[in-house]
């Protein structure tokens, strides 16, 4: 039997350059962007000195821009939120970097802890709100970069299905 694990059978791939992909200087990938938000989550140093807090509105700082996406810090003081929306064009990646928001959509109510993020498409509405009693803030990644933010006034409601005869 052999005892020869993978790797010593196939080497140490960091020693084969030309088998690895760049890292890419900006994302193009939903992955990518997923881990833009997480690098940037964890380097405090980033974000953390910018932030400020506006009892008045909620306040928000474009962090970052690259070719077709953008990067927003937002700040949340407790009883604030985005009213329903969704992003038109943009796909989007919302990250808490500190504090609890609250994000309710048709589908139900989700608390999002620090840490936790959100991936959603074109046309996703939904309403961020902190409901907690501390301020908290959240990381928004856009692409293509937000154009437009249309409000929705009437909540959604699944539809129940029609009987085809009397439709």
């Amino acid at each position: 039997m052999n005892s020869d694990s993978d790797l010593q059978i196939a080497g140490d791939i960091l020693e084969v350059p030309h088998l690895l992909q760049p890292a890419r200087e900006h994302p193009v990938t939903v992955a990518e962007f997923v881990g833009l938000a997480r690098a940037i989550a964890a380097d405090r140093s980033q974000w953390e000195h910018l932030v400020e807090y506006d009892a008045a509105s909620r306040w928000y700082h474009r962090l970052r821009s690259g070719p077709g996406y953008e990067v927003w810090l937002l700040s949340w003081v407790p009883g604030q939120g985005s009213g329903r929306h969704d992003h038109g064009r943009s796909s989007g990646v919302l990250t808490v970097l500190q504090g609890e928001l609250t994000e309710r959509t048709d589908r139900g109510t989700r608390a999002l802890d620090a840490g936790a993020q959100r991936v959603f498409a074109p046309g996703y509405v939904h309403e961020v709100v902190n409901d907690a009693l501390e301020p908290a803030v959240s990381l928004h990644v856009y692409y293509p970069g937000l154009t437009e933010m249309p409000m929705h006034t009437a909540r959604c409601e699944a539809r129940a299905p029609q009987d085809p005869v009397t439709a």
